[in-house]
């Protein structure tokens, strides 16, 4: 009996062992769709504005367009036979030419702009779908190993004991983690909103110039052009790369697998290309030099403000917290 039990005991050992690593993977893939569905509400956001931008030179072209036609051509005429001299005549052509040109080249240009944020979003839309096809398999194969667990339990009704102790311990560590962090987050509502303190308690850190590339970029692609937004975001990147539990690099914290949006959609490459701003240059080499914004000199990460009911510091568009 005594070999039997340290049989199961050991079988049941295994079966849990592999329900943590799922339960772990699910809990990351949660986090990842999260972040996801959050850059996919910014992606509507922005695909809302560029559509509205394109809408109002549309009308503003159909209002000109209109205009020339019930003028009529002798207002053309009028205004290119009132030239003083030939310069003066071919001047006011060119005029009534670029007029047509600038319209139709605005319009493109929006239209690439829409397109290209509607590109973004089906990519999101598609790695959503994925995560959550993953996560429904990891749920099923953890469904069949707690069935499994269960019924290798069943002559273990004192270990089964032992587990529901610890995982009421473990509930209440929880529910105490939860309960610090509302109240943390102040007793006004479940998010502050600030627009930040910056502070120079960072140390400092040597980077090579395409590190440097990589930090402003992002804080382009994940922040509003605003210099406490920025650094309230690089304070997190630099919060992580002097972490143990994080890569120690710019570049290793960034292109960490499932954790900044710009990077799945190819978003950060185009930024790299073009060139990021001057302003996040400018808050990338203070964040490296050790300036932090001290609202958020504990957080390690953040998402996008609109999508999330999470209790945290918001600063510009995004809500920083300290932990999942």
């Amino acid at each position: 009996m005594q070999n039997k039990k340290s049989e199961l005991q050991n079988q049941l050992n295994s079966i849990n062992s592999e329900l943590d690593k799922i339960s772990g993977e699910i809990t990351d893939l949660q986090m990842q769709m999260e972040v996801t569905e959050a850059e996919i509400q910014r992606t509507k956001d922005a695909l809302a504005d560029a559509k509205e931008k394109e809408d109002a030179q549309y009308e503003d072209m159909k209002v000109r367009i209109q205009y020339m036609y019930e003028s009529g051509n002798t207002t053309l005429l009028q205004l290119l036979f009132s030239a003083k001299n030939m310069s003066d005549f071919l001047n006011k052509a060119d005029f009534i030419q670029n007029i047509s040109s600038y319209d139709r080249d605005m319009l493109k240009e929006l239209k690439d702009i829409r397109q290209d944020i509607a590109d973004q979003k089906e990519t999101l839309d598609e790695q959503k779908a994925s995560f959550s096809d993953l996560k429904d398999e990891l749920n099923t194969k953890q469904t069949e190993l707690q069935a499994k667990a269960k019924e290798t339990s069943t002559n273990l009704a004192e270990y089964e004991k032992k587990i529901a102790e610890a995982q009421a311990a473990e509930e209440a560590r929880k529910q105490a983690e939860a309960a610090a962090a509302a109240a943390a987050a102040g007793s006004s509502g479940n998010r502050a909103n600030t627009s930040g303190t910056p502070t120079n308690n960072g140390s400092n850190m040597n980077v090579s110039a395409s590190e440097l590339d990589v930090f402003a970029a992002i804080l382009d692609c994940e922040a509003i052009q605003d210099y406490n937004s920025m650094l309230a975001v690089a304070t997190v990147i630099m919060n992580r790369v002097n972490s143990s539990s994080f890569p120690n690099s710019i570049s290793g914290v960034v292109y960490a697998p499932g954790q900044f949006q710009p990077v799945w959609t190819g978003k950060l490459e185009r930024k790299i290309a073009s060139g990021p701003s001057s302003l996040a240059y400018q808050v990338a080499k203070a964040a490296l030099g050790g300036a932090r914004l001290s609202e958020v000199s504990n957080c390690y990460y953040f998402l996008y403000a609109p999508s999330t009911g999470r209790a945290g510091v918001v600063i510009g568009d995004n809500l920083f917290f300290p932990s999942w």
